[in-house]
């Protein structure tokens, strides 16, 4: 009987809950999002928030891509730390973390760093802070392009608000940014045209900003869901899946037209018997996320099993 790909050698060394993570199928997963570019690295950004680990940021490096994003100042740090060379934090810096950023800015000089800003009052409190300190910030306009979470609305002020970014000192107009979070459909050519129609308004815009001559260098958009389809349809889009890295359960069944490798499991072990058909499992809430609805774990062990709870 074949091995199955996931057992370890010392499993009775290994404490559970525990996250494992394989590093040859984190390597394949890379080389795959590099062959859904073509290889051209410079199409890739990355998300880190699945992972947050230096170990495999370090392996992307390795393969040359150099450009990530984040969620978070801390991910900011970390990439920093681990030697990335051009780091978008996903997210508009409010209140401390403004000049916590600015600060790794200045600590780290040799990395490029941009932000995202979707209102005014964002944009006058980083250009502020930013031209105390002397910096000139890589500044990205957050567009909504359906998911209705962050993000200005194409057509809702959002050429008024580049140019006030590019009028602003201490701030440098360095592009869009669209996230389509919400395109997540299991048909491939209906997730295809969802992504086309969510994304004709950004080009649209796009085309606006450079008639008024304002530089748009570059879009960042999408997520794992559509990453081949931005990669396919415009070579100025910068693709930022973040998912595939480690690969997830839900998105393997899911969506089965991306073909990537799990590649991090979590270690469980069985901790009560209650009931002759029940067992209790060491996965609380500590272990595994309580946002999505059941099953959130599937068992490769135990294919069959069916969650009844989930608690601490």
């Amino acid at each position: 009987m074949q091995r199955p790909w996931y057992q370890l050698d010392n499993e009775k060394e290994v404490p559970s809950p525990g996250l494992l993570i394989y590093r040859e199928r984190i390597v394949e997963n890379i080389d795959r999002m590099l062959a859904v570019v073509a290889g051209d690295v410079s199409r890739l950004r990355p998300h880190i928030k699945t992972h947050k680990i230096p170990e495999i940021v370090a392996l992307h490096i390795e393969r040359g891509i150099t450009r990530f994003k984040c969620a978070t100042v801390a991910e900011a740090e970390m990439l920093a730390t681990a030697g990335a060379a051009d780091i978008l934090l996903a997210y508009q810096p409010v209140g401390p973390n403004v000049h916590r950023l600015l600060q790794l800015i200045e600590r780290v000089p040799q990395a490029t760093f941009s932000v995202l800003v979707d209102n005014q009052s964002s944009i006058r409190e980083i250009s502020g802070a930013a031209s105390n300190a002397n910096v000139k910030l890589d500044t990205l306009l957050d567009i909504d392009c359906g998911m209705h979470r962050t993000g200005v609305l194409p057509e809702n002020r959002a050429a008024e608000l580049y140019a006030s970014i590019a009028s602003s000192a201490g701030l440098r107009p360095a592009g869009l940014h669209a996230y389509d979070g919400h395109l997540h459909e299991s048909d491939a050519a209906l997730r295809s045209r969802n992504c086309e129609l969510a994304f004709a308004p950004v080009l649209a815009l796009r085309a606006e900003l450079r008639k008024q001559g304002l530089p748009v260098p570059r879009i960042v958009a999408g997520g794992t869901p559509t990453f081949r389809f931005h990669a396919q349809r415009d070579p100025e889009v910068d693709c930022s899946p973040g998912t595939c890295v480690l690969w997830d359960y839900g998105y393997s069944s899911r969506l089965p037209d991306l073909d990537f490798l799990h590649a991090a499991l979590v270690l469980t072990r069985v901790v009560s018997k209650p009931g002759r058909n029940r067992l209790c499992l060491d996965l609380g809430h500590k272990a595994i996320a309580s946002e999505n609805p059941h099953p959130r774990v599937h068992l490769p062990q135990l294919p069959e099993a069916k969650f009844v709870m989930h608690s601490e």
